[in-house]
């Protein structure tokens, strides 16, 4: 019998329609969680997230939401309790990645990530505490191997999540002792695409495991996240097989 944690639990998860969010979504549905994901420009993807979550015999809805805007996240967050009727776990992993070398980096570029990367985790934890701490629930931010290892190409992104990391340890000992505060940091993930392949190989060639990660790796790290105990939280988990040793 396949296990499942999350078993009448509710969650929400930012950024959910593809990719590592997709993931994410899946792994939770799979564990039992009924789901919602939240999207800014991918209404395609985000329903056919909903009919693979649906697939797995799990209630879900797609929201759109602009994590950026404090009114949008408002709406989001009250569509998705008004459907589900609680919430149980918090899943931050919408953000912006970019490379562009530091001594070119425009004002607007480092605002946009810190805008989302940082900014959004903030609004959305702070709007659905109230469901979790009824709930006593959980929040999972996805952090970054950037956060924790200096990388020269993506200064802004790096400093972002470098804030998300610390923004999850001021959240768990603010939320305490209602709701555990964790964080997920994948290293270089392959999501299969074919123009990051040759810099694919690179890193799987130099990380411990001898291979990259991939979004399943991420999403079972949440998965564990959203359903172990509560005496575990503050923490800043990497998924790197190794690469920032």
């Amino acid at each position: 019998m396949i296990s499942q944690p999350l078993i009448g639990k509710a969650v929400l998860i930012t950024g959910g329609a593809r990719r590592i969010g997709r993931a994410i979504a899946l792994e939770l549905a799979s564990a039992g969680a009924d789901v919602t994901v939240t999207y800014r420009t991918s209404k395609t993807e985000a329903e056919e997230t909903l009919g693979l979550i649906n697939q797995l015999n799990r209630q879900a809805i797609a929201l759109e939401c602009d994590v950026r805007s404090e009114q949008s996240v408002r709406s989001a967050v009250a569509a998705s309790i008004n459907f589900h009727g609680h919430l149980d776990v918090l899943v931050n992993n919408a953000a912006i990645f970019e490379s562009t070398p530091l001594d070119q980096l425009s004002l607007e570029q480092w605002d946009a990530v810190f805008e989302t990367n940082a900014r959004g985790p903030f609004l959305v934890a702070r709007e659905v505490l109230p469901h979790l701490r009824a709930s006593h629930g959980r929040i999972v931010n996805i952090g970054s191997l950037g956060g924790l290892r200096a990388w020269a190409g993506h200064a802004h992104y790096c400093a972002s999540k470098a804030a998300l990391h610390m923004l999850t340890q001021a959240m768990a000992k603010a939320f305490a002792p209602e709701v555990a505060v964790n964080c997920v940091a994948p290293g270089w993930i392959d999501l299969g695409e074919d123009e990051a392949q040759a810099a694919a190989e690179r890193f799987a060639a130099k990380t411990p495991m001898k291979r990259n990660g991939t979004a399943k790796d991420v999403a079972q790290a949440v998965a564990f996240f959203a359903s172990t105990g509560d005496f575990i939280t503050g923490q800043v988990l990497a998924v790197d097989g190794g690469l920032g040793l």
